[in-house]
């Protein structure tokens, strides 16, 4: 059993004990079916506020804030607990006569209606259970004087909604601080997660710098820094191979970097550029394109290759070539190579 149904039952259990008074009529009364038809009126609907759950749908969002949650009261429920506080202290008072509206049996609705107003409160109908506890104060200060209501249960029942409604806003606001605190733990996670993802690929990266520039730098170290056409040519090479997996990872394969290296062997200068775009596109998105750019590569003879992702929905990757001096030229008649690459 839940907590939540050991809580209902007790609270039905003490609204039965409130009002069990109402059937041990110990005098002469004018209408005593009016006493029971109250006493059966105000059972049901206190059941049926503490009871109800509305159905949820299977495919209905669980609530978020602590004000959406489902337990709260429906409205006509509510209306129906409403009347409880109007009629059951007039039918009490019409039942009993005047003779006997202070009797035992005939005030049991000053705590009963009270905590029936508790009830709405919890179920978050706040301003429905003060409603009710004003039309409670009223009633029961005209059929049996302020005096003897307040000192026969009203001021129990005040106090009663007084607590409940600051007990519900307590709860609401632990929920949502709750709910808060959650998220900011969610979000340092992720935070956490992509720290670990970056050093990984730093890691990486490290050791594919160390992989290219770890020899060139141990012949620079050797010849002290002299180096001969050849080793200027590796070290120029491996510099742009370095740029190329900084720059640009995710449109490098095997291809495309022997492509990138033999351009750069004949003496071109190449730019490669990762500037987003290619986010969340599969391997086998990424094999398409990379395939396509190093055919691209492959046919190019241009002096400087421009080689960007791009943002368009469409379009992947872009490559531009530039030849000759820009001298005297405009740049539609520099430009040599332009190819677009469209996503898969």
């Amino acid at each position: 059993m839940s907590v939540r149904n050991i809580l209902a039952a007790l609270a039905a259990a003490f609204t039965v004990y409130l009002s069990a008074r109402a059937l041990v009529i110990t005098e002469p009364v004018p209408q005593p079916t009016l006493i029971y038809a109250a006493f059966v009126f105000y059972q049901f609907t206190t059941l049926l506020c503490i009871f109800w759950r509305p159905r949820r749908r299977p495919d209905a969002r669980p609530p978020d804030a602590p004000g959406q949650r489902s337990d709260k009261l429906p409205m006509w429920v509510a209306l129906l607990a409403l009347g409880n506080a109007a009629l059951v202290p007039l039918a009490l008072a019409i039942g009993v006569g005047e003779e006997w509206r202070t009797a035992t049996f005939a005030t049991w609705y000053l705590g009963g209606i009270g905590a029936l107003m508790v009830v709405v409160v919890v179920r978050r109908r706040p301003w429905i259970g003060w409603i009710g506890l004003a039309i409670l104060a009223v009633e029961s200060m005209i059929f049996m004087g302020p005096g003897p209501a307040l000192a026969l249960g009203l001021v129990g029942s005040v106090v009663w909604v007084i607590v409940a409604n600051l007990v519900r806003y307590s709860l609401d606001r632990a929920a949502r601080d709750t709910a808060q605190l959650a998220q900011l733990q969610r979000a340092a996670s992720a935070w956490q997660a992509s720290q670990l993802v970056r050093q990984r690929e730093r890691r990486v990266q490290v050791q594919q710098a160390l992989a290219v520039a770890g020899p060139v730098l141990a012949r620079v170290v050797a010849t002290g820094g002299l180096l001969d056409v050849d080793d200027r040519l590796e070290a120029r090479l491996a510099e742009g191979r370095l740029r190329d997996e900084l720059r640009g990872p995710r449109l490098l394969d095997d291809d495309v970097r022997a492509e990138l290296e033999r351009a750069r062997r004949r003496g071109a200068s190449v730019t490669v550029l990762d500037e987003g775009g290619l986010d969340g596109l599969d391997e086998d998105s990424l094999a398409v394109i990379r395939h396509q750019l190093a055919e691209t590569l492959r046919n190019a003879a241009s002096d400087r290759l421009y080689i960007r992702t791009s943002p368009h929905e469409s379009i992947a990757v872009t490559v531009v070539g530039r030849s000759g001096s820009d001298q005297g030229l405009s740049d539609e008649d520099a430009v040599d190579l332009w190819s677009e690459i469209q996503h898969p």
